[in-house]
């Protein structure tokens, strides 16, 4: 029985999956925390991956192994390839307004979309690359490489670091750089003007022709479907890896045209599709994301800083110490909570575009005022942001597609949040998985690949089908608060 391991390195924590290559069955698996934080020694992803590891019970009978990895975040590195600073994650708001310059100075969202498929905003590599140069020009002069945080951990893996420094091992794959806003799914190339204007230098791909720029900052090599990247100091078969949506997708081993909503630390609504947004062209508007898939095809997505933490601050005020305790309160309130209404914006938020705004709750009266609505509007809210996230991204499918909804994530099996979003979502049904860790789930998928040369025939298995029963005006109200607190929003 042959084993691989697929890594999940994520904004809190990192998680090692060992299974069987050729069925997916999982075998053991291992877990360690991340600190909390914006920004972070990548040495502490290093020191958890280990720590998971070894509580997997290691890797001596594992033939391969893949590294999916929280996307966006800004790794550099020196030419000793050592860290220049704590790397910012993609929950870092601080470059809003470098992202505004981007924008700005390339001529506006619609060419950004057209070239990368892909408006910059807070979160995205260059946004923070531009922040760099604006605020630590010390720092930024030390950089040497740009990866990102799964590019770090498969380097890593390989034997590089500051006692074997070489930058021109770096990998990565299509999934993942097509959130850095200077490589284009569409075209499967670094866009060198863009990261000029990020960082104000040239960028050479790691292994490329050396003699055209001495001074150009290495980027990754883009990784080919199911190509090997190299292999650990023991001889263990490493992947690319890929950016943990794509690795999700990869988990559950979707179709084209099923759209996943993943309610994480972070919420997500993805789709598999043949061509990116707008039939390529990209989202002008910023709101969906033209992403790449790691199978060759493409993955629309659209993403909010906002996710399962909102359940946790419910818990914070009504005074629970479990979001599963919401659940009968929450399902005690009748649809649409008496009108009250969150906005959840408690660390910012990306979808829409608001970095620097706060949750607020609107329509408060002394009737509505009450526990039960209280933890019926908070869970609302996070639905609420994901079913604009799903509208978006149907909005904008050119391959006339009918969708499922794939519910996953920690918040997915809060009963009271799969039941609210029946009510919430404007589809057929709700397919709940069964619980699992399909990001590093699809590492594993992405190692087996590897290693075999061809792409496994592993099944998702779904545990629930939810029909749904959607109430308009819970999704109107939400809208309503919305625009009323963000005018611009309308436009």
């Amino acid at each position: 029985m042959s084993l691989v391991a697929g890594v999940d390195s994520s904004t809190q924590g990192c998680k090692v999956y060992i299974c069987e290559q050729k069925s997916g069955k999982l075998i053991r698996m291992g877990r360690a925390s991340h600190p909390k934080g914006t920004e972070v020694d990548p040495e502490a992803w290093w020191k958890a991956l280990h720590e998971a590891i070894d509580k997997a019970g290691g890797l001596k009978d594992v033939k391969a192994v893949s590294v999916a990895g929280q996307q966006h975040g800004m790794v550099c590195l020196d030419s000793s390839g050592r860290v220049v600073r704590p790397a910012l994650l993609w929950n870092d708001t601080r470059s809003a307004s470098s992202a505004e310059h981007l924008i700005k100075q390339i001529g506006g969202a619609d060419v950004y979309a057209r070239r990368v498929g892909i408006v910059p905003v807070t979160s995205f590599t260059a946004s923070k690359l531009r922040w760099l140069r604006e605020n630590e020009p010390d720092n930024a002069e030390k950089v040497a490489a740009v990866c990102l945080p799964h590019d770090w951990l498969t380097w890593r893996l390989m034997g590089y670091g500051p006692e074997n420094p070489d930058l021109e091992a770096l990998v990565t794959d299509r999934s993942d750089a097509s959130g850095t806003a200077y490589w284009s799914a569409e075209t499967g190339k670094y866009d060198n003007e863009l990261f000029h204007h990020a960082f104000g230098a040239s960028l050479r791909e790691a292994g490329s022709d050396k003699s055209h720029d001495q001074n150009a900052v290495i980027v990754p090599r883009i990784i080919e479907i199911g190509e090997v990247a190299g292999k650990t100091p023991d001889g263990i078969t490493v992947a690319g890896g890929a950016g943990d949506n794509a690795g999700g997708a990869l988990g559950l081993n979707i179709d084209v045209g099923d759209v996943v909503v993943s309610l994480g630390t972070s919420g997500a609504a993805f789709s598999v599709q043949k061509q990116g947004p707008n039939n390529g062209a990209g989202d002008p508007t910023g709101i969906v994301a033209g992403f790449a898939d790691a199978t060759g095809l493409f993955l629309p997505l659209v993403c909010t800083l906002n996710g399962a933490r909102i359940l946790e601050a419910a818990c914070n005020l009504i005074g629970l110490t479990d979001p599963n305790d919401l659940t009968p309160l929450a399902l005690s309130a009748e649809p649409g909570s008496n009108g009250l209404v969150l906005l959840p914006y408690f660390e910012g938020e990306r979808t829409p575009n608001l970095p620097t705004a706060k949750a607020s709750m609107h329509n408060m009266t002394l009737e509505n005022t009450n526990k039960n609505n209280l933890a019926r509007c908070y869970i609302e809210s996070l639905l609420c942001s994901m079913a604009q996230a799903v509208n978006a991204i149907l909005a904008n499918d050119s391959n006339d597609s009918t969708s499922r909804v794939f519910l996953i994530g920690g918040a997915a099996a809060n009963k009271g949040v799969q039941e609210i979003a029946r009510s919430v979502f404007n589809v057929e049904a709700i397919y709940i998985p069964s619980p699992g860790e399909y990001v590093a789930r699809g590492a594993a998928f992405q190692a087996a690949w590897c290693l075999s040369g061809k792409k496994p025939e592993w099944a998702a298995p779904i545990d629930e089908k939810l029909t749904c029963k959607y109430v308009p005006a819970i999704l109107e109200q939400y809208e309503a608060a919305q625009f009323k607190a963000y005018p611009s929003l309308k436009k």
